[in-house]
């Protein structure tokens, strides 16, 4: 697997040299745009404003436009702007993982040590994992700087990017009429909610729609006539306490 970006961990005078990797694997049905006369594949093109021309990839550049004028800015230029966090995952403080917020999570990369930096990254991951902390600090990727937690995980180094503070919509915008349950209706629920307590476990979940898409795709590339879908929506009563007690009278769901 090739590595997306290359670089050192630093924290306190330790200098570790990584690898980055994606952690993660879109897998999504890949639907291509199509003309609805002919269903020819529409194409898109890179195309000079100016000339209407079709511009090759080796022939663009990156600019920004500052007060009407583009100011055309390289690689070398990207580096320039701060190169040691471009190169340099910088580990500012190692905290509780559960004072990070789950909302601030954006991305997952494992870590591998680069050559040279084995030993280094071995006693690294143990301490994370003794202390029960995670590092935070900050990177660049893709000439963008993350906020980031590192932590250790089945032997590995998992780095989250985060996203900044100013990224997240303030929740007090979100008005929501406050009601105070009836003490009833709060045991209830406390009682359907421990009926319904288990341990996580990712592997549980299926993703039941893209295999149910990918086999109606089947049945219509054969020409069938594809049956009206139903949908199968249950009412439930109109009273709160006896949709409580009904969801706990519901035989609990088998994994």
């Amino acid at each position: 697997m090739r590595s997306i970006w290359t670089g050192s961990i630093a924290f306190g005078l330790v200098n570790i040299p990584v690898k980055l990797f994606s952690a993660v694997n879109e897998r999504a049905l890949d639907f291509d745009m199509l003309d609805k006369k002919d269903h020819s594949p529409i194409k898109f093109k890179r195309v000079n404003e100016k000339t209407g021309k079709e511009v090759l990839w080796e022939n663009i550049v990156k600019g920004y436009d500052l007060d009407g004028k583009y100011v055309v800015l390289t690689d070398e230029d990207f580096d320039a702007a701060s190169p040691e966090k471009t190169k340099t995952i910088n580990m500012e403080a190692f905290v509780n993982p559960a004072e990070v917020d789950m909302i601030l999570f954006d991305n997952a990369y494992y870590l591998a040590p680069a050559k040279g930096g084995e030993r280094a990254f071995s006693l690294l991951e143990t301490a994370l994992q003794k202390a029960g902390k995670a590092g935070v600090g900050s990177f660049v990727l893709r000439n963008k700087e993350k906020p980031v937690l590192l932590r250790s995980a089945k032997g590995l180094l998992i780095l989250h990017t985060l996203r900044f503070l100013n990224e997240i919509r303030d929740p007090s915008d979100f008005v929501v009429k406050k009601v105070t349950p009836k003490r009833n209706e709060l045991t209830m629920a406390g009682s359907l909610i421990k009926s319904m307590s288990g341990k996580f476990n990712i592997a549980d979940f299926k993703d039941s729609y893209t295999t149910k898409l990918k086999k109606l795709i089947r049945t219509k590339a054969t020409g069938k006539k594809l049956p009206a879908p139903k949908a199968r929506v249950e009412k439930p009563a109109s009273d709160l306490i006896e949709q409580l007690q009904q969801s706990l009278a519901k035989p609990k769901r088998k994994k």
